[in-house]
This record gives structure tokens, C-alpha cells and sequence, in this order.
């Protein structure tokens, strides 16, 4: 099989592990794949070279007519029932022995001890204040102040008479990708589909991430 890059998963949730030598490693628990090819790209028909894998279960009531025709040959192929919830793509140098309907499970591409970046949307939280989006400090509450969880002065002064533009305000925190760089595996159980990778990911539990190869090796 040609070399691919990454899979879809999803987090499942941390837990910790013991090293050989008895320490206490923190992990996050990944399930990533089995993903199947539901489109082969090309740079004769599409100008570059992709694999679309899609992962998870979606009933046929949420997907979309156009979607539902667009999987229908990777579903025949693969044997599978129910449509993919997430539909992702990922660069690959050859196509030729990538085929729709084709399954890529997570001991092919990745590798104990291999580091991944890992992409996930952060929890949102909604409209927060300086202090918990920015880390401001508080004003103090004593001898009759007032300013205690405000931002503050925010303008300038006559010259140029406004709020930059950038400047750190109250407003909308989280629901963001981020993306965790070099993460170690620590194990792999493909019997589970799952990978463990030390550290924290982004993203509630049960929440949709990419797993791919890094570029950086500290």
C-alpha cells in the first residue's frame, strides 16, 4: 500500500500507563479507523493527488442525498451498511494502489514509539471575559474600587483616538482547530482500533480528530 500520511479518529478520553521502567506516563486514548477509501483523486481529473477517507456510523435520515450517492460505491465495495459521518482528505505521493471501497486500519500507518500531530476542535465556551480568555488579572476589591473583573482601559489616547484592531477584548473563547505538535505513540492495539499517544489533544470526548505523521522531530 502507498504511503498515507494520517487517519480520522475520535478521542475517546486520558488515562495513564506505566513505562518499563516504572514511571507514570500520561496518555490520550484515540480510536483512528478502520477509515475507508471513498474517493481516489487525480491530477489528470482533479489536478493533485488525494485520498478521501471517511470514518464514524451516520444514519441515512442526516446525510444528504448528493452525499449518500457520493459513498454509495465505497459502501458496495467495502461491505458496509451505514454511511461515514466524517468524510476527510489526505495527500498522498501514489494513487495507484489506493482503491474505493478500500479499508486502512490503524496498524498500517502508524508505529509505537512514531510521533503525531494531532488536530481536534477545542471545547467552545462561549462569550467569556478577559480573565478567562486572555488570563487578566483582577482589579482589587477593596477601598471602594470598581474595576475588578473589567478589562480596563481599552482606547488610545487623542492620537490615534480608537481601539487597535487585535486588541485582547471579551468575546467568543474555544470551538477552534488546534493542533498538538509531536506527540509520542506509546502503544497501538489494533484489535481496538486504538492508539495511545502521551499528552493532551484537544477536544471533548467522543470529539472528531486527525492523526498524521509529523515533519518535526524534537
Amino acid at each position: 500500500m502507498a504511503m498515507i500520511r494520517g487517519l480520522i479518529g475520535r478521542k475517546l478520553g486520558m488515562t495513564q500507563v506505566f513505562a518499563e521502567d516504572g514511571s507514570v506516563v500520561p496518555v490520550t486514548v484515540l480510536e483512528v479507523g478502520p477509515c475507508v477509501v471513498t474517493q481516489v483523486k487525480t491530477v489528470d481529473r482533479d489536478g493533485y493527488q488525494a485520498v478521501q477517507l471517511g470514518f464514524g456510523v451516520k444514519k441515512a435520515k442526516n446525510v444528504t442525498r448528493p452525499l449518500q450517492g457520493h459513498m454509495k460505491k465505497a459502501l458496495e465495495n467495502s461491505g458496509r451498511e451505514h454511511f461515514f459521518a466524517v468524510l476527510k482528505e489526505f495527500r498522498v505521493d501514489d494513487v495507484e494502489t489506493f482503491e474505493v471501497g478500500q479499508e486502512i486500519r490503524v496498524e498500517e500507518v502508524f508505529q509505537i514509539g512514531e510521533r503525531v500531530d494531532v488536530i481536534g476542535r477545542s471545547k467552545g465556551r462561549g462569550f467569556a471575559g478577559t480573565i478567562k480568555r486572555w488570563g487578566f488579572s483582577r482589579g482589587p476589591m477593596t477601598h471602594g474600587c470598581k474595576n475588578i473583573r473589567e478589562p480596563g482601559s481599552t482606547g488610545c489616547a487623542t492620537f490615534p483616538g480608537r481601539v487597535i484592531k487585535g486588541k485582547k477584548m471579551p468575546g467568543h473563547y474555544g470551538n477552534e482547530r488546534v493542533t498538538v505538535l509531536n506527540l509520542r505513540i506509546v502503544d497501538i492495539r489494533p484489535e481496538e482500533n486504538v492508539i495511545l499517544v502521551k499528552g493532551a489533544v484537544p477536544g471533548a470526548p467522543n470529539g472528531t480528530v486527525l492523526v498524521r505523521k509529523t515533519n518535526r522531530v524534537k
